[in-house]
């Protein structure tokens, strides 16, 4: 028996510090009024599937455009879990590009950053949790650019590019009872059918 959890991974509407170009990580910084209308517009594609509940991360970004959405597709306050919270760019945060963030990297990530191969780590946990105790189901995670790139690139073992604002992704989990293993299909990415389920 094999049972089939479906996610659809929203990034957050945009804030002032994406409109800036200025790295936000963990630092939590609110919706701007953009952002508003971008998570008001993620709406009409998430209404033409049937969703069990809306869960997010806890900054206030996510939890913004995860409220917004929820009460208009009518799904009850979401839940915020921790493991979704953007990569921690450590003293990253908050610069754009030029001499002091470039004074920063290194191949691969940033100084002082959480690492591509944790966020990856706990994103898929954040997901199999779920899936755990809500198999079969339909949610929504309203999470962020990074975490949700890195996510499924390890999920799936491709590159998967830059994550649009409040564009849908959706990707199915299938799980087999009888060996244990488990599966990702990716079948909308920002918003576009790769392949029909």
């Amino acid at each position: 028996m094999t049972t089939t959890t479906t996610f659809a991974l929203i990034r957050h509407g945009q804030t002032d510090w994406n409109a800036a170009a200025r790295i936000q990580g963990a630092t939590d910084i609110p919706l701007n009024d953009v952002g508003r209308g971008q998570a008001a517009a993620a709406v009409a594609p998430l209404s033409r599937y049937e969703w069990d509940f809306i869960v997010s991360s806890p900054l206030s970004r996510a939890a913004e455009t995860a409220d917004l959405i929820g009460e208009e597709l009518g799904l009850d306050a979401a839940r915020r879990i921790p493991g979704l919270i953007e990569r921690d760019y450590g003293p990253a945060e908050g610069l754009s590009a030029g001499a002091q963030l470039d004074a920063l990297r290194f191949p691969g990530g940033f100084h002082g950053a959480e690492t591509e191969e944790a966020v990856a780590a706990r994103g898929i946990d954040a997901l199999c949790e779920l899936a755990r105790h809500h198999p079969g189901e339909r949610i929504i995670v309203v999470a962020h650019g990074t975490l949700i790139r890195l996510s499924l690139e390890n999920a799936l073992d491709q590159s998967i590019g830059s994550i649009n604002n409040a564009s849908i992704n959706l990707v199915h989990h299938h799980y087999d009872h009888a060996d244990g293993a488990a599966e990702w299909q990716l079948e909308v990415l920002n918003g576009e059918l790769l392949v029909r389920v």
